[in-house]
């Protein structure tokens, strides 16, 4: 069967799907390129493409795609003594990923935040035989099926004594954070793109559509904010490459989240 991988977002499709536009780029949170829609295959993709990896800090490592390839988001890959996990996910799963992934001792999980990141999900959770586990709220986004995805509905699911998922909202239904004790037991937020790092690293923001710029509620962000307010976590790490708070993430998430709504319910006399 051939895999197609939409070239604007990353989410993949088997052969059987109808491939004028991309489900993904097609809702209002994401785009069509004006270009139109344009697709390659993970074969393809991989003559012309390569993984980079990033270590954060101990236990935790970033896998990058070079040169960027559609959101150009990053996996992390979390090392604990319960086993290792992939939390998101990028489209290209090349040989040597595969090799380094293996020597460090695979997968015991994969999760993802939310649907722009599923890109390729079902080929690593078949490469190395870990569970997908994604949140029911957002299950009418997944675009290849998989025996290997594993829904809940739960606030949170625990996945080991170190390691929980969140259920955040906002961004979408089903929007997850991942909460990591840390090492040093500080806390750490994995944070897809439910909270948003800004480029001063002191701020987080809250968007139904990044590229389009269309905000979330301030309903909508006080809901992410008090879900989010009973897990301590010193720093954050966000989708892209720049987006790491390295001290005070709680506090920071609690500020922007009062920052927002402030600013989105001011009357108009106070812009």
């Amino acid at each position: 069967m051939t895999i197609f991988v939409c070239s604007a977002c990353g989410t993949s499709f088997d052969d059987g799907e109808h491939l004028k536009t991309c489900r993904i780029c097609a809702d209002e949170r994401q785009y069509v390129p004006a270009s139109g829609q344009a697709w390659t295959t993970p074969e393809k993709l991989a003559l012309a493409h390569r993984n980079t990896w990033l270590q954060l800090e101990p236990g935790l490592m970033a896998i990058q795609t070079v040169p960027a390839f559609a959101i150009n988001e990053r996996a992390l890959l979390l090392r604990t003594p319960a086993g290792n996990v992939l939390w998101d996910c990028i489209a290209l799963l090349d040989e040597a990923t595969k090799a380094i992934i293996d020597a460090l001792g695979g997968l015991s999980a994969i999760a993802i935040s939310h649907p722009h990141y599923y890109t390729t999900m079902q080929d690593w959770a078949a490469a190395f035989d870990a569970p997908i586990y994604l949140h029911a709220a957002d299950k009418e986004w997944i675009c290849r099926p998989s025996d290997y995805i594993r829904f809940w509905e739960e606030d949170a699911l625990v996945l080991s004594s170190a390691v929980t998922l969140v259920h955040g909202g906002g961004h979408f239904a089903g929007g997850t954070v991942l909460h990591w004790t840390g090492e040093d037991e500080q806390g750490v937020l994995l944070a897809g793109d439910i909270v948003q790092v800004t480029p001063g690293a002191d701020h987080v923001s809250f968007m139904w559509s990044y590229p389009n710029m269309l905000p979330l509620s301030a309903e909508e962000v006080a809901d992410v904010a008090e879900r989010l307010a009973p897990w301590p976590f010193e720093r954050i790490y966000g989708a892209f490459s720049h987006q790491n708070v390295r001290q005070a993430g709680q506090d920071i998430v609690a500020r922007s989240a009062r920052r927002y709504i402030d600013r989105i319910k001011s009357p108009i006399s106070d812009r």
